[in-house]
């Protein structure tokens, strides 16, 4: 995927926190701690930063026309194993407390929240969410 179909996937993805743009993609593209992990068929991607023993998923979209299909199931498993490759014994990742899909499917992968960021997310209206985050031992 490039840059810009990451952005043009994630805009239809997200609205709150505002979606990334194609040179946020191509600067995170270009750090050799980030890791792209993307459906074959380019129906979604997860961007995944390992730093020492401890990785981040730093964002994960799906199409929205091919949501309940397993796709984002399958690209936060292949994190089980890409992480440890580079060393990570732990991953963490942030999500909205609102977004309950999201919430689903990170439990059903092994998540756990472990913190709790108050009105960390703003909406394009004002409104704000919180943040969870949520850590997965790969140890």
């Amino acid at each position: 995927m490039t840059p810009v179909d990451m952005a043009s996937l994630h805009a239809r993805c997200f609205d709150a926190p505002a979606p990334w743009s194609a040179a946020s993609f191509a600067t995170l593209l270009n750090d050799p701690q980030v890791l792209l992990i993307d459906d074959p068929q380019a129906r979604g991607f997860a961007l995944l930063r390992v730093v020492l023993d401890e990785a981040e998923l730093l964002t994960l979209a799906v199409d929205p026309t091919f949501r309940r299909l397993k796709i984002a199931h399958n690209l936060v498993g292949r994190i089980d194993t890409l992480a440890p490759e580079r060393g990570a014994a732990s991953v963490f990742l942030e999500v909205r407390e609102d977004n309950l899909a999201a919430r689903a499917l990170y439990a059903g992968c092994g998540y756990r929240q472990i913190g709790r960021r108050a009105g960390y997310y703003r909406a394009q209206d004002g409104t704000r969410s919180a943040a969870l985050i949520l850590c997965k031992s790969l140890a």
